[in-house]
Parts: C-alpha cells; structure tokens; sequence
C-alpha cells in the first residue's frame, strides 16, 4: 500500500484556507493514484504531528503544499513528522531545485518520500498559464497582446520567497505566450502597487503565487493595486487603472491543475502514478480550445 499526505499551513483565521487542500486532494483521491490520500495542516486538524498515524500504508509520499522551500518545508514539517535522518542538504538545492529524499518515520518506522513543495516545481508554470487564460473570459493569452504580472509575497526573512517567484516568470517569459511577463511582489520591490507602471500592455493579467485565498489575495492586493478602494464592496474584471485593463485572478493554488503538480511532485520521488496524473490533467484542464483550433 501507497499512501499521499499533502502537508498545507491552514489558517485559524480563514476557514476557506483549507478549502483548496481538501479540493486538490479529492480530485487525486479519485483518480485512484494512492491507496489513501490524507491532507494535514499546521493551524488545523489533523496536524502534521500525527498524521502519520492516521494512515495505514507503510509508504507514504509527502507533499508540501507550499509555494517555496523554507521554514515549513525545511523545517516544521521534517520535525512534526518526526523524520530524525533530515537534513536539508539532502535536497541539494539552490531554493528552487528541491526534489525529493527518502526516510523513515522515528515513531511509525513509515518510509516516508518527503518532496520539495509544489510552488518551485516546473508544471506550476503550467498552472499559472492557465490560471491567467481562465481569467480572461472569451479572450485567449495566446492572442499575444497580454502581459502577465506573477506576485508573491516577497520577505527579506527568506530569498528563497522570491526566487520561485522569479523561476516561474522566466520560465513563462520563454515560452513566448505572453508579450511581457515581470514578477512583483507585496512587502519587497518590485511592489505589486505599481503595476501598471511596469508593462507597456494595454491588458494586464495579474496571478498571485498564493495558495489560498486569504487576507493578501482578497484586500490587501486588490486595494494596492487600485482595483478598488474597499475590497468589502468587490471590484470588476478587467478593471481600468491608469489606461492599463487589469484582469486579476485570485490565488493560483485554487486552480483546479495544482492537483497535477502534487502528483508530479509524487511521481518525481518515484510514485507510479502516470495514469492517474492523465486523468488529472483531462479532468482540469481549461475547456476552451486552444489558440486557432
């Protein structure tokens, strides 16, 4: 038996920070990838420090729901799971290059597959894209006159926050799908605040690199942004701010595909799950057809 844990923050203060954890794992549990699929948190039940024992297989393949390597993922989560033998080296990353290491649960003797958080993997690239395409209506990114802003939070605590920021921008900016793509951020330049002033595009497709949606993806960026002047009274999309027409689409971590970046993120520590991650992708895929189809 193979099981899946997906270890996401949780929130005390928003009850729909679960929301996407619980969504993600749902559409994984019914591909039929893992014999059990559980979801923990760190500010909710069930808690990362026993989630072990709630789960039966004696392989488990631990994803982060994370948007980058850190405190959490180098952290709280190998110490809550009790994984004694961790050592962030083992990762042998640069803060956007984690992939996977095995070891065994002190308290449960589990082999437990421990992965590098979803947000640095390249198939959240993927996510973004189809994010910023399913914001837009009947228009099409692919009609190669939008520009795409990604945010993130940003903290001078942790480089690592910015770096998956900045990964996945370039990675789209190569792609060629967008005429300009720049990465910006709430607490560190550049700031979200003036986004305009960052793209000569008349349309501006702004994708928080967030899992949920929260006090940042809900008031604090649509406010900065100019979008509105209290986020309780909502705001249109597009919305016009300085001549520019922003789309804003909420946190990524609410696309329906985030579900195939955990199961990537399995499958690269050595999961059999190919068909099941199909099924995912047919399943959440955005239904409008492509660019000249």
């Amino acid at each position: 038996m193979q099981a899946l844990v997906i270890a996401a923050h949780g929130s005390h203060l928003n009850a729909g920070s679960a929301s996407p954890t619980f969504d993600h794992a749902d559409t994984i549990r019914e591909s039929g990838a893992f014999d059990e699929v559980r979801e923990c948190f760190w500010k909710e039940e069930p808690s990362f420090r026993e989630v072990l024992r709630t789960v039966e297989s004696e392989e488990v393949y631990v994803v982060p729901l994370f948007i980058s390597e850190g405190y959490f993922t180098e952290e709280v989560i190998p110490r809550e799971l009790r994984l004694e033998e961790w050592d962030v080296e083992q990762w042998d990353s640069d803060g956007t290059s984690a992939t996977h290491t095995t070891l065994s649960a002190a308290d449960t003797d589990q082999t437990v597959h421990y992965c590098g958080p979803v947000g640095t993997h390249d198939a959240m690239s993927d996510v973004i894209v189809q994010r910023a395409d399913s914001v837009t209506g009947s228009r099409s990114v692919d009609d190669g006159d939008f520009g795409l802003a990604v945010v993130g939070h940003g903290t001078e605590r942790n480089e690592n926050s910015a770096k998956a920021i900045e990964y996945h921008a370039d990675r789209i900016r190569e792609q060629g799908r967008f005429a300009q793509v720049e990465a910006l951020f709430m607490d560190e330049d550049p700031e979200v605040d003036d986004v305009a002033e960052f793209f000569e595009t008349d349309d501006i497709v702004v994708v928080p690199l967030f899992i949920a949606d929260g006090y940042h993806t809900q008031e604090d960026i649509p406010e900065d942004m100019g979008l509105t002047d209290d986020y309780r009274n909502g705001w249109d999309t597009p919305t016009e701010v300085d001549g520019h027409r922003i789309w804003y689409s909420g946190a990524v971590g609410t696309e329906p595909l985030m579900a195939d970046v955990v199961l990537e993120r399995a499958a690269d520590a050595g999961a059999d799950v190919s068909e099941a991650i199909e099924r995912v992708r047919e399943r959440t895929r955005d239904p409008r057809p492509a660019a000249g189809d």
